[in-house]
C-alpha cells in the first residue's frame, strides 16, 4: 500500500525476470527487422534519385536533410518515450517507418524524395529498443544486453542488403518500397502485441512532485538538465569528440569505395556483407565477455586506443585487402565505444530519463551524419584519404591521454 499523498506506478511486464527476458528478445527481433528495412531502402533511394535527375550534390542535400531531421527529433523522441512509455514510442517509430516507405513507393518527382524523408523525425526504433533493453536489464549486464542490439544490426545489414538487391532487380523500386512498408507494419503488430505499456520500474513519488514534473515533450530544459548529473557532460563530450573522426570515415565510405578502391556495386555488396559478419561476431561473442570481466572505464580507454591505431592504419592503406584487415579492429573499437558510452550515460541518470538520454545519444550519430559529408568531402578532395585517418589518430590519442589522466587522478584521490 502507498502512503497518503503518494502515487504508485505499475510497470506491466517489468516484474518477473522471465517476462523481462521475453520482452528483450522481442525487442531484438523488432530491431533486426527495422535495420533490415532500412538497408533494403538503400537499394531503392540512390537508383530512384538517379532516375529523377538527382546529381551527387542534390543527393548529398537529401542525406543532410535526414541528418538534420533526426538530430532535432532524437531528444524529443527520447523524452516522448520517457513520458508515454515503451509501447507508445515504438508504435510511433514503426508507424513513421510505414509512412516513410509508402511515400517512397509513390515518389515520382524530385520534391517527393524530400517529402518522404520527413517521417524520419520519428523514426527512432533503435534508440527506443535501447531504452527498453536498458530499463529491463540488470545494471551490471546492461552493456552486454545493449551489445546484442549491435548483433541485430549486423543481421539486418546482411539481410536488408541482400533482400533489397534481389527485390529491386526482379520487381523494381516501387515493389521493394511497398514490401518494406508491409514489413514495418508487421513490426508495429509485434510492438502492440508484446511490448508492455511501460518498462520503467518507477519509485513512488508525491503528488506535488508529479505535478511539478513537466509533461511537455518539447521542454528543452528537461532535456538539457540531464547534462548536470555527475559524469554526464565529460562522457558526452568524449562521445562527440572521439566519435567524429570515425564518423567522417563511415559517411565517406561509399565515395571511398567508388573512387579510391574502384569497387563495382556487386563487390561493394560483398564488402558490406563482410562488415556485417564481422560486426555480428564482435557484438555477439566478444563484447559481452569483455564487459563481464573488465570495468567500463577500462574498456572505454581500450576502444579509443584501438580507434587511434585504426586511424593510423587507414592513413596508409592502399588496397581492399588492407581495408578488410583494418575492418576487424575498426568494428571492434566502434562497437565497444558506442556500447560503453551508451551504458555509462544511461547509468548516470535516473531510470525515468533513460529514453531522453538515449535520444541525445542518437542525436550524436545524426550530428555526425550532418557534419560528416561536408567535413569529409573537404578533407578527401583537398588532402586525400590519408588526412581522414591521420585526424582520427591525433584526436583519439588526445582523448586517450585525457581519459588516462582523469583515471590516474581519480585513483590517487581514492588512495589518499
Amino acid at each position: 500500500m502507498s502512503r497518503k499523498g503518494e502515487t504508485t506506478v505499475e510497470t506491466p511486464g517489468a516484474g518477473q525476470q522471465p517476462e523481462r527476458t521475453k520482452v528483450i528478445y522481442i525487442v531484438y527481433i523488432i530491431a533486426a527487422l527495422d535495420i533490415t528495412w532500412m538497408f533494403l531502402q538503400f537499394s531503392v533511394t540512390p537508383y530512384l534519385a538517379k532516375k529523377l535527375g538527382f546529381d551527387t550534390l542534390w543527393f548529398g542535400y537529401l542525406q543532410t536533410m535526414v541528418g538534420i531531421t533526426q538530430l532535432l527529433g532524437g531528444p524529443m523522441f527520447g523524452r516522448f518515450a520517457d513520458l508515454f512509455g515503451a509501447r507508445a514510442a515504438l508504435s510511433l517509430a514503426c508507424s513513421a517507418t510505414v509512412v516513410f516507405f509508402l511515400l517512397l513507393a509513390i515518389a515520382d518527382h524530385p520534391a517527393m524524395l524530400f517529402i518522404h524523408k520527413i517521417p524520419t523525425v520519428f523514426m527512432h526504433v533503435l534508440p527506443a529498443s535501447q531504452m527498453v533493453v536498458a530499463d529491463l536489464s540488470e545494471p551490471e549486464k546492461r552493456a552486454d544486453a545493449l551489445s546484442k542490439l549491435g548483433l541485430c544490426f549486423g543481421v539486418g545489414m546482411i539481410a536488408g542488403s541482400t533482400l533489397g538487391g534481389q527485390l529491386s532487380m526482379r520487381y523494381g523500386e516501387t515493389f521493394t518500397a511497398c514490401f518494406a512498408a508491409v514489413g514495418s507494419a508487421f513490426s508495429l503488430l509485434l510492438v502492440l502485441k508484446f511490448i508492455p505499456k511501460t518498462t520503467k520500474a518507477q519509485a513512488p513519488r508525491t503528488n506535488a512532485e508529479s505535478e511539478n514534473k513537466s509533461k511537455s515533450v518539447f521542454n528543452v530544459g528537461e532535456i538539457t538538465r540531464l547534462m548536470k548529473f555527475p559524469g554526464v557532460t565529460p562522457t558526452f563530450a568524449v562521445k562527440i569528440v572521439a566519435g567524429l573522426p570515425s564518423g567522417i570515415f563511415q559517411v565517406m565510405f561509399s565515395i571511398i569505395a567508388l573512387e579510391f578502391f574502384k569497387l563495382q556495386p556487386e563487390e561493394n555488396g560483398y564488402l558490406m556483407a563482410y562488415f556485417g559478419v564481422v560486426q555480428m561476431v564482435i557484438q555477439g561473442g566478444v563484447i559481452g565477455r569483455l564487459t563481464a570481466r573488465y570495468s567500463e572505464s577500462s574498456l572505454l580507454l581500450l576502444s579509443i586506443g584501438v580507434s587511434s591505431l585504426v586511424g593510423l592504419a587507414q592513413a596508409y592503406m592502399q588496397n581492399v585487402f588492407h581495408l578488410c584487415v583494418i575492418v576487424v579492429p575498426m568494428m571492434f573499437s566502434l562497437s565497444m565505444f558506442n556500447v560503453i558510452t551508451d551504458s555509462m550515460l544511461t547509468k548516470s541518470v535516473p531510470s525515468s530519463d533513460t529514453g531522453t538520454m538515449l535520444g541525445l545519444c542518437a542525436s550524436v550519430q545524426s550530428l555526425l551524419r550532418t557534419v560528416g559529408p561536408t567535413a569529409g568531402g573537404f578533407l578527401y578532395v583537398n588532402y586525400g584519404i590519408s588526412s581522414i585517418g591521420l585526424i582520427q589518430f591525433v584526436v583519439n590519442v588526445a582523448v586517450f591521454v585525457y581519459l588516462l589522466q582523469r583515471r590516474l587522478k581519480k585513483t590517487d584521490a581514492q588512495k589518499k
